[in-house]
């Protein structure tokens, strides 16, 4: 089953082994040029070495100072540690980042996939981690925490997997929105099977994801308490739009989700799973796109938000390159401004104004470099 449907990760990693392999066979004098050309386009991005997202004034140029600012981590796609630290390495990275904030954010968002294949030694060894952020944490599943046991153990380490709360005169809405149509049961799959299917993504076995009919209902019933000049902010792990369904950047329901939230005059959804800077704005709903602490993906071939200004090209002999973490300003308006703190990059805000006015203003810098 793993040889007839290889996911685009594992096409990733494939090609960079393949590249890695290529480098052994070079001379000594071929590796310099390669590392040189490397370098140059490190440089070409910015400075070497990671600046502080402490440093910019987010609300400046929107004339709003922020009501509030929550931070957050997403994406970490954890192994155990005895298999894999990479990725470890990387969320103490995004903690020790969000623990430098001064001052402190009001709370810390996970965006969901904790864990990489949903295994209780991955999902307890991220809960162990997150316990040492020093603000307070509101977590968001992803499918590679779900399918293996269908969300049991997350339920005993975080709770509910949907939920809303209010914050400063913010309603804020927690979704599950990795729901799949069952396809698992016909074909006696076993859980791990299961689960490696989710993780694939591409494969043509798996349905799309979906926020689910009994969670569209809970939602209408929640923000029926909500009045409509109430702003809302929208938490999703997959993107609450239609970007690229061979890929599953997609959910399938999401048409009517947006209809939900269409009667409230200020909506701002930020959800994970993409791995990149995303920009959207469908209606009255803003949407932003959270990074990763595990790996960039690339941008899809098509059916990009017209309003996404892409990230560079991601720098295939960095670790951290194209990964973060990042902060959200909640304005006054209600409105929010989006900071990326892209690791061993200068970081980006994509603006409310930018969104707001169909990116006539405050645009973000354009890439120097090809995009991913």
């Amino acid at each position: 089953m793993a040889n007839k449907f290889q996911s685009i990760e594992t096409k990733h990693y494939a090609e960079r082994e393949a590249f890695f392999e290529g480098l052994k066979k070079l001379d000594r004098r071929a590796f310099m040029r390669v590392a040189g050309i490397s370098a140059g386009i490190v440089a070409g991005m910015g400075k070497l070495t990671p600046n502080s997202f402490q440093l910019v004034n987010v609300a400046e140029a929107q004339g709003e100072k922020p009501k509030f600012s929550f931070a957050y981590i997403s994406d970490t796609h954890l192994y155990e540690n005895k298999l894999n630290d990479r990725f470890v390495r990387a969320i103490l990275k995004a903690v020790d980042d969000v623990n430098a904030l001064d001052p402190q954010p009001d709370f810390v968002l996970f965006g969901g996939d904790l864990a990489q294949l949903g295994q209780a030694g991955e999902l307890k060894l991220g809960a162990q981690i997150l316990k040492s952020v020093k603000a307070p944490i509101k977590m968001m599943v992803g499918e590679h925490d779900w399918f293996l046991d269908m969300g049991e153990l997350w339920r005993d380490l975080f709770g509910a997997p949907n939920y809303s709360f209010d914050h400063k005169g913010v309603h804020f809405v927690v979704l599950n929105s990795i729901h799949e149509k069952d396809f698992w049961t016909e074909r006696k799959l076993s859980p791990m099977e299961r689960m490696k299917i989710v993780a694939g993504l591409d494969n043509g076995i798996q349905s799309r994801f979906e926020v689910g009919a009994e969670q569209r209902q809970w939602l209408q019933n929640d923000l029926a308490k909500v009045a409509k000049n109430t702003p809302l902010i929208v938490f999703s792990h997959s993107p609450l739009y239609k970007y690229y369904k061979p890929w599953n950047f997609w959910t399938d329901d999401a048409d009517e989700v947006q209809a939900l939230l269409k009667p409230y005059e200020k909506v701002t959804v930020i959800h994970g799973h993409t791995h990149q800077l995303l920009s959207n704005r469908i209606g009255n709903i803003s949407f932003h796109g959270m990074l990763s602490t595990a790996w960039p993906w690339p941008y899809a071939p098509e059916g990009l938000p017209t309003l996404t200004v892409p990230m560079n090209r991601a720098d295939p002999f960095s670790q951290f390159d194209g990964c973060g973490d990042g902060r959200m300003d909640v304005l006054e308006s209600g409105l929010v401004d989006k900071l990326y703190n892209l690791w061993q990059r200068d970081p980006i805000t994509v603006r409310a104004s930018y969104l707001g006015s169909s990116g006539k203003q405050a645009a973000p810098p354009k890439p120097k470099l090809p995009t991913y």
